[in-house]
């Protein structure tokens, strides 16, 4: 049990690291998915299922963000992504002078 929660969480780490490219794979795979479900449909035209497999696609991607932004939400609220970044940024360089 122990090897998979060290696999989920270095997947959520990876997706945390890797936002954008999340939601473009989610995307790609979306509008793929799409095409081939549509494409099964005998009834409709080409271009209703390109049309269709697109606004799938884009309700998928739109999902992602808000996933994203949840994520991004999450972060800034535990402080773990100002704990990630503290070791670029020297603390006594934004020092303020009285």
């Amino acid at each position: 049990m122990a090897d998979s929660k060290s696999k989920f969480e270095s997947a959520r780490e990876w997706i945390v690291e890797h936002k954008l490219r999340t939601v473009g794979c989610l995307w790609l795979s979306g509008i793929a998915g799409s095409i081939a479900y549509n494409w099964s449909q005998p009834s409709m035209k080409t271009s209703v299922k390109i049309i269709h497999a697109r606004l799938h696609a884009q309700a998928l991607t739109l999902a992602a963000l808000a996933g994203a932004a949840v994520v991004e939400y999450y972060d800034h609220k535990t402080g773990s992504k100002a704990e990630r970044y503290a070791k670029f940024l020297p603390a006594d360089a934004y020092s303020h002078k009285d």
